[in-house]
């Protein structure tokens, strides 16, 4: 029988407030609380909970018959212990059916893996450890933030003892090689690759509720057609998404979930696929070939490489800002360091900043929760240069604890607090003069009265255009 693996990405990042200029040295309170939190629970309203839902619904229909996999993000898993614990009990209910793989990443969903080989190690570690503790079970099959994979990568997860990893069947790297295969890595060729069909799968994910899509509206019937017309001699689809997508993205009244529901009795009925987790699937299929990616490709974007994160000026310098820091942040024991540390990596901050306006423009501006790219960048240089003076400190503290006296913290307080009226000292410069009538009104009028919090913006998308994976799903 042929395989179709259905493989799920959840992730959920740790937004940034917007911290300004004279917030550096004052708060290190980063992240929005209430922006995380609200949008969280929106979320889980329309997609987790009722797609979990559904999801535990075909597992009782189907049994060991319908099988799933998800790769579930650190930040994510973080936030459902803080905002949506209802959400995580429904995770730990799929999980316990047998039916469901959960698989390793980078804990942050970062980019850590082209920079840093050991901070890559050490997240991908405490990623499969939060999986195992909540899930009862030890991931086997890896997949990178936003599928991203080269030759090097591959041998780096092989080496941490992974059997199989996700990436996509990128155009440029597949030329007349077909993506329904399996695969396996360049150097270490016991590391199994499954690529992802990007037509079919993208037909899901970004075309459903297109009504411009000359195949629009999307049957089961129609589904399971394209399934069973592939070449006879292909092994597996590889549907892979992100959950968002149902009820999110695709909101349910585009009949989303009907589809959903439906498809697996159709697959059953009218085809000779089975359902297969990614790592029952890796065991079954023998790799036809090496796949050669010398250099890294993801599954964002028409272009299918990096630079949607990296490649503008705004974007490398922010990342290479903060690996900077990697030597210093690695020999604090603060929990408190070590946590904002991970929550800055995350690769949302940078896609915030990308400044491509073309092939995907308009999935950028959905995503994107800033007016403008160099706001990204502007709130993300001053929540790290906040960052960098608190490790600084550390060091600095660290490297003198053998021989601080009294006096000298004295006079670490005065160059703290001489910093801090410098501070106070350009915001009242950087004020525009008030005339003769604004003084003499200010001292008489009453405390001004406090303004009303923003609402955070919509996260309502606008109307499928791309036809290509874009990120950051939910990020308002």
């Amino acid at each position: 029988m042929k395989t179709i693996c259905f493989y799920f990405q959840v992730h959920q990042p740790f937004r940034l407030r917007r911290y300004r200029f004279f917030d550096i040295g004052k708060s290190h309170n980063y992240f929005d609380e209430f922006s995380n939190r609200s949008i969280m629970r929106k979320v889980a309203e329309k997609c987790y909970l009722p797609t979990n839902n559904l999801m535990l619904g075909l597992i009782n229909e189907f049994g060991n018959r319908f099988k799933i996999s998800y790769s579930i993000s650190g930040t994510a898993l973080d936030q459902f212990e803080l905002y949506a614990p209802d959400v995580l009990e429904s995770f730990k209910r799929l999980a316990e059916t047998g039916c469901v793989e959960f698989l390793a990443e980078t804990y942050s969903h970062s980019l850590s893996a082209l920079k840093c080989p050991e901070e890559f190690e050490m997240q991908v570690h405490a990623h499969s450890a939060k999986i195992e503790q909540l899930f009862g079970q030890k991931p086997t099959t890896f997949r990178n933030t936003e599928l991203i994979y080269s030759d090097e990568i591959g041998a780096m997860v092989a080496d941490l003892g992974y059997k199989a990893m996700l990436t996509e069947g990128a155009k440029h790297i597949m030329g007349w090689k077909s993506s329904n295969y399996l695969y396996t890595n360049a150097i270490n060729p016991k590391l199994r690759l499954l690529l992802k069909n990007f037509q079919l799968s993208d037909d899901i994910a970004f075309r459903f509720s297109n009504r411009g899509w000359e195949e629009w509206p999307l049957s089961t019937e129609k589904y399971v057609d394209w399934l069973n017309s592939i070449d006879s001699k292909d092994e597996i689809i590889n549907l892979f998404m992100d959950y968002e997508t149902f009820g999110e993205h695709q909101w349910a009244e585009t009949g989303i979930f009907e589809f959903l529901k439906a498809l697996p009795k159709r697959v059953f009925s009218n085809s000779n696929f089975e359902f297969l987790t990614p790592a029952e699937a890796a065991k079954k299929h023998q790799p036809i070939a090496p796949l050669h990616v010398p250099y890294p490709i993801s599954w964002a974007d028409e272009e299918r490489d990096l630079t949607a994160w990296l490649g503008n000026e705004l974007q490398d310098d922010a990342f290479n800002n903060l690996y900077s820091l990697i030597d210093k942040v690695k020999t604090i024991n603060d929990p408190n360091i070590q946590r904002d540390w991970r929550y800055l990596q995350t690769s949302d901050h940078f896609y915030y900043m990308c400044t491509k306006w073309f092939s995907d423009g308009d999935v950028h501006k959905y995503f994107n929760p800033y007016d403008s790219p160099y706001d990204a960048f502007i709130t993300y240089m001053n929540a790290f240069s906040d960052f960098k003076l608190r490790v600084d400190a550390h060091e600095s503290i660290a490297s003198k604890s053998e021989t601080l006296i009294p006096e000298e913290v004295d006079v670490m307080i005065e160059e703290y607090e001489k910093k801090i009226k410098e501070l106070k000292l350009l915001r009242e410069k950087a004020k525009p003069e008030k005339s003769v009538k604004q003084k003499l009104t200010s001292k008489v009028e009453e405390k001004p009265k406090a303004k009303p919090k923003a609402k955070p913006k919509s996260t309502k998308p606008a109307p499928t255009k791309a036809s290509s994976k874009a990120k950051g799903k939910s990020k308002v």
